[in-house]
């Protein structure tokens, strides 16, 4: 079966449209596409449907986007019955619950499906795939993209929005529409262009600002979505800790509550200059407290252009761990207090600066399950008893975990890559002597995999977080870990 969205334009009207109904939803279709006019209306069905399925082929991309084009040309008109729109969309909802629909496939819809009217088709357009974590989008040469562009205008343009809208598809929609239209200029400028290499390089260096801010606020905004609000604190906390573990939880801390704001602010804003604004203001936050702490630091900080600051601090690798004193862990009464949750944040912290080797997604999962103790215990009537029955076995299992995780990741950022891999077959070799030689390789190449995606600075989430549970297994003896 498969999905295809009545366009409700950034879905902004979905939380209103469930209770005002289908004539609302008509209203706002039909307003937008008035008002922009066919050809803006469809260029933007392509960048939202291909933001929302970031999977889906052009080709599926483009037959949904036909058909709501369709739809709003030939009801949207005036004089039309209102029953025009509701018949039309109607027919869509239906053709989109046919499994040899040509619409983008969602596991979605099959729930969607079973329900009938606007409730349907609410929920058909709620549905999204998640955001891509590994780009597929190619940069092509100044010569392949004038070919393209001079072969076919229009379907240059439309390939080129699906493709970047998939893979930036979580920068806000202002900033991922300017990207576009940008872009598209610029081709068609340079391709026409008597000097067209020095017309690419020009129109880059112009567009600068705009494509680092795009690629910035799709990378925050990613982890924003997986995370949330209050784990994003905890990933910047973390990031921070381990770039410049001289710098305290004082100092850091709220430079992470004001990143959280400012992610919630902006990565669904559709004010145009939201992310840009804020993310400047951010970056002088950060460099006028942290600058001082590192020399690497403060260097990102020197640049006169606050985006590219920012980009030159988020790039920059894990320091090497200081010598600081024995961490102190916060008592079980404490985890329960008021701030048991800031403590534990805390604690975290701690552990991120004193190993700076072992990256965010790894320490992910010992924020997870911290906070879940701390959720399910400290309600209880008997909270501190509850704690101090499970926090041994937790304790034991994030030794196990964090020195796993230390093994796995200790030598991949101080070792070439083919250092690493000869590193790794002469680990395999001593503790499977047995192994063939292609079992050999094969185990060599799986973990330098790995390790080579999830062992970095900013790993994508989602992908690590089942990646890790295959290479640590179980934290404990028995099938209830409270890890993994």
């Amino acid at each position: 079966m498969k999905v295809v969205t009545v366009l409700l334009l950034a879905a902004v009207s979905l939380g209103h449209a469930e209770h005002r109904g289908r004539d609302y939803v008509r209203d706002k279709i039909c307003g937008e596409f008035n008002t922009m006019g066919k050809d803006n209306f469809r260029t933007l069905a392509i960048i939202l449907n291909s933001k929302k399925f970031s999977n889906a082929t052009f080709e599926e991309i483009s037959h949904l986007v036909k058909e709501v084009v369709f739809l709003a040309e030939t009801c949207c008109v005036k004089g039309v019955h209102p029953s025009c729109y509701e018949t039309g969309s109607s027919a869509l909802s239906a053709k989109s619950c046919d499994e040899n629909s040509p619409y983008p496939d969602h596991p979605g819809i099959a729930a969607c499906c079973t329900q009938q009217g606007l409730e349907r088709k609410l929920c058909l357009a709620a549905l999204h795939q998640p955001p891509k974590e590994f780009p597929t989008y190619m940069k092509p040469s100044n010569e392949e993209l004038c070919e393209a562009f001079k072969k076919d205008p229009q379907d240059f343009a439309d390939r080129f929005a699906h493709e970047y809208s998939s893979n930036y598809g979580q920068a806000p929609l202002p900033v991922l529409v300017g990207s576009i239209k940008s872009y598209l200029s610029m081709v068609g400028t340079c391709c026409i262009s008597p000097s067209p290499t020095v017309c690419f390089l020009k129109e880059r260096l112009e567009r600068k600002t705009l494509s680092i801010l795009t690629t910035m606020s799709n990378r925050i905004c990613s982890r924003y979505a997986v995370y949330g609000k209050e784990k994003s604190k905890f990933s910047t906390l973390t990031m921070f800790a381990q770039k410049i573990p001289s710098a305290s939880f004082e100092d850091i801390s709220p430079l992470a509550e004001d990143s959280a704001e400012v992610f919630s602010k902006c990565c669904n804003s559709m004010t145009e200059d939201c992310m840009l604004k804020e993310l400047s203001e951010l970056t002088t936050k950060i460099c006028t407290k942290l600058s001082s702490k590192d020399e690497k630091f403060s260097d990102c900080c020197n640049g006169k252009n606050l985006l590219e600051n920012y980009f030159c601090m988020y790039s920059l690798q894990p320091a090497k761990s200081p010598q600081l004193p024995e961490l102190q862990r916060p008592t079980d009464e404490q985890l329960c207090t008021g701030d048991g949750s800031h403590q534990m944040d805390r604690f975290i912290f701690e552990k991120a600066r004193r190993q700076t080797s072992i990256p965010e997604v790894f320490l992910s999962k010992v924020y997870d399950a911290t906070h879940n103790l701390i959720n399910g215990c400290c309600p209880a009537a008997d909270s501190i008893a509850c704690v101090s029955s499970k926090r041994p076995q937790l304790r034991g299992e994030i030794f196990k975990f964090l020195a796993k995780a230390n093994e796995l990741c200790g030598e991949y950022n101080d070792l070439t890559f083919l250092k690493f891999k000869q590193r790794l077959k002469e680990s395999f070799s001593k503790t499977m002597p047995d192994a063939t030689p292609a079992s050999l390789a094969e185990l060599v190449e799986q973990r330098a995999n790995f390790t080579s995606t999830c062992c970095i600075m900013n790993a994508p989430p989602l992908y690590c977080s089942v990646k890790i549970n295959t290479e640590v297994g179980h934290t404990c003896d028995h099938d209830s870990c409270m890890l993994i």
